[in-house]
């Protein structure tokens, strides 16, 4: 990075804020030291931390509010009473170009609906995906959506394929990416109405080639396609899944070694592997969700990570924003000639 970038934080979002927001800011500030960061939230509980963070504060500006988006708030209700938030100001001053990117560990359902609302939808997109990336035996893939969208239409998960296929193109780097649709199973006949419309409209689309058809649960981590788009709700629950075995195989290994004398002589032999291990299985290595289909770079951070997992959110922003993912999905978007029929939306979950 060779100019300046500002990123804009919701201090007052997640389980332990601010706290571990402001300590994922320090953590990020050491890793991307041009990056300056606006922080809203309520000052004086700000301050206090800053003053245990000298180098943070000489990059950081606090724009105080009281207001604050409650975990339980509902997406409806934050809209009409939280106007001025820590969470809504943050958005707004992406929408305002006052910052190239927000990141938050706040209410999902209240951050999508309050980005979309200021960010606006991209040309051909009704809906934003959650998107992330996933660990595969291969490397990386991503996987959309995580929790956005609760039900979803044959034309809402195309327009996620499409926005999958751009995504591992720009950020990881893939020529021609595979597309799987995740289903209860590989045949044709096999899953709802929804998914077999989106099916067949991919393989009469521009994305035939690199469609692959229906996947199912164990594809995903053996990276059996580059992209795996499926509803929020199926997603939300796959992702969470596997995070919770993830913490269940490192309990196992640290139990295994801890049983016996000779189990712990071996640890210390082990200890570059099971260090090699915990990395590839932490769950905070791979924390930052994008919302994709914005006209603006918004990350969501875990409610419950720790200031190293925010620090990890942040570092998918600044990315996002240093290679010009905006713009570039926006060019990508205008090649692909899909048709895509707008229909009244369900809830947005």
């Amino acid at each position: 990075m060779s100019d300046r970038l500002t990123i804009a934080l919701d201090v007052m979002g997640g389980d332990r804020a601010p706290d571990i927001v402001l300590k994922g800011a320090n953590i990020a500030r050491e890793r991307f030291p041009q990056t300056q960061f606006l922080l809203f939230g309520i000052e004086p509980q700000i301050n206090r931390l800053l003053d245990r963070l000298p180098r943070l504060r000489k990059v950081a500006t606090v724009h105080h509010t009281d207001d604050v988006v409650s975990n339980d708030a509902k997406p409806s209700v934050a809209l009409r009473t939280n106007r001025r938030s820590s969470m809504a100001l943050a958005i707004g001053a992406v929408a305002e170009g006052q910052a190239a990117a927000v990141v938050s560990a706040g209410n999902t359902g209240a951050l999508m609906a309050m980005a979309k609302l200021a960010l606006r939808t991209l040309p051909g997109i009704d809906r934003p995906a959650i998107a992330s990336f996933f660990p595969t035996i291969k490397g990386e893939s991503v996987m959309l959506d995580l929790g956005a969208n609760v039900e979803c239409g044959a034309d809402n998960l195309v327009q996620f394929a499409i926005m999958g296929d751009v995504f591992a193109r720009t950020v990881l780097g893939r020529v021609n990416p595979t597309i799987g649709l995740l289903n209860i199973g590989a045949e044709d006949l096999k899953g709802h109405e929804e998914l077999r419309e989106a099916a067949q409209a991919l393989r009469a689309s521009q994305l035939a080639p690199q469609f692959r058809g229906f996947i199912e649960g164990n594809d995903i981590a053996a990276g059996t396609v580059d992209v795996v788009v499926t509803d929020g709700f199926t997603g939300n629950i796959a992702v969470k899944t596997a995070e919770g075995m993830a913490r269940l195989l490192t309990s196992f290994l640290r139990e295994s070694f801890s049983h016996s004398t000779l189990a712990r002589l071996g640890y210390v032999f082990a200890r570059p592997a099971i260090a090699k291990f915990r990395s590839r299985v932490d769950p905070r290595r791979y924390n930052g969700a994008i919302f994709l289909g914005l006209n603006g770079i918004a990350v969501k951070s875990h409610g419950s990570t720790d200031a190293l997992g925010f620090a990890n959110a942040i570092g998918v922003a600044v990315d996002m924003s240093v290679h010009g993912f905006i713009a570039k999905i926006k060019a990508e978007l205008g090649a692909f000639h899909i048709d895509l029929q707008a229909k009244p939306e369900a809830a947005v979950g």
